[in-house]
């Protein structure tokens, strides 16, 4: 079994290194396979990596009506978001105060209170312990002496939203949302995404992948030719890399691409593009002049990711016929992706993958950062 000590020594790229890497593009090697493959690496990911960050948890479109709630995962961690009569959304740990059972299973409404389903303990969509029958013994509304039930209510974990998406920040360390996510916000300046309008979501279940290498894979332009090249027509000489603070990806700009085409096409994409993540899970594809994608990827276990996409309207929203070829598109490159991102885990099992491969100074460079944010979050 791998140690603490064990990983660190293995994945802690060299201060120089990391510096001749960005700055004179000298070829340097990744993280070692066993950041995508140990159970102890997976366990300081929970523990040190999304703790600390905003991580993507879910939509706001899903959570229409008050009473709406939708349990998610973050961190190996069960929480819970829910719309309140205030018409504000919040989100809590989904642990019952009395004997820490799940509160909420399943998405749905909730109505006007939370109630667990063992012994009947009654919370506010605020999360305030409103009712704990029988507690305290026969009487149903009694309370036992020196029991606090405003100390009780279920724990609230600090949530941001940024138009249809939500953040959760599980330590309440991180600086503000609008700081930590500067770089990404600075970067979609311009378009209005006021304008947003959900079409439809892919749900692409599981992946046999690490969670890294799906976001490794979104950032990296390198491959968009190769593996795609019956479902995109974005020649690898209109992409450029983006290493911006907390927000790492590319963009495609197809004007600048001799004899590329810059419009839109039915069975291909080919137009000018932003693909912009923001560390550590959140991927968001804008195509213009009015579509955007965005990826949910949960990490689930060191060798497992669960995905699905959200298609976004701009403009007017699309017809029935047009919205089932940008699901047939998508679902297509989804699946190109998810193939070569189970490869990449597989191969993961062998010693050659111990020194984290090569990645290229030019392309891969928002990679890079990607894993030495890793680092940092997991050693420090």
């Amino acid at each position: 079994m791998l140690h603490e000590d064990d990983l660190a020594s293995s994945c802690v790229f060299s201060g120089a290194e990391s510096d001749s890497f960005h700055a004179a593009g000298v070829i340097c090697h990744g993280l070692p396979a066993a950041s995508y493959t140990s159970e102890a690496f997976w366990r300081l990911e929970r523990e040190r990596l999304f703790p600390p960050a905003w991580v993507f948890a879910g939509f706001a479109h899903e959570l229409t009506k008050v009473g709406d709630a939708i349990p998610v995962w973050v961190a190996g961690r069960p929480l819970v978001l829910i719309r309140g009569k205030d018409d504000q959304i919040r989100a809590f740990h989904n642990v019952c105060r009395h004997r820490c059972l799940k509160l909420v299973g399943e998405p749905g409404n909730l109505g006007r209170f939370i109630r667990c389903p063992y012994h009947a303990w009654v919370y506010g969509l605020d999360g305030a312990l409103r009712t704990m029958p029988y507690f305290a013994g026969h009487d149903s509304g009694a309370i036992p002496e020196g029991f606090d039930a405003k100390a009780h209510g279920l724990v609230q974990v600090r949530m941001a939203q940024w138009h249809d998406w939500v953040f959760v920040n599980l330590d309440a360390k991180a600086p503000p949302f609008e700081d930590f996510a500067a770089s990404l916000i600075k970067r979609m300046a311009g378009v209005d995404l006021r304008k947003l309008k959900p079409v439809a979501t892919i749900e692409l279940g599981e992946v046999r992948a690490n969670w890294k290498l799906l976001m490794e894979n979104f950032i990296e332009p390198y491959h968009v030719q190769f593996v795609h090249k019956e479902t995109t027509q974005q020649p690898l000489l209109a992409h450029e890399t983006i290493v911006d603070g907390h927000c790492l990806g590319s963009r495609v700009n197809l004007a600048s691409a001799t004899g590329a085409s810059t419009t839109g096409d039915a069975e291909a994409l080919s137009v000018s593009s932003r693909y912009l993540t923001l560390f550590p899970n959140f991927a968001l594809g804008f195509y213009e002049p009015d579509q955007i994608g965005v990826y949910e990827n949960i990490p689930v276990a060191p060798n497992l990711t669960r995905q699905r996409r959200v298609i976004y309207s701009l403009g007017d929203r699309p017809g029935e016929a047009e919205v089932a070829s940008l699901i047939k598109l998508w679902t297509k490159v989804h699946r190109e992706d998810h193939a070569m991102c189970e490869r990449l885990q597989e191969g993961r099992a062998s010693p050659i993958a111990d020194d984290g491969g090569v990645l290229s100074p030019y392309w891969e460079d928002s990679v890079r950062k990607f894993q030495e944010l890793v680092e940092e979050a997991v050693f420090g």
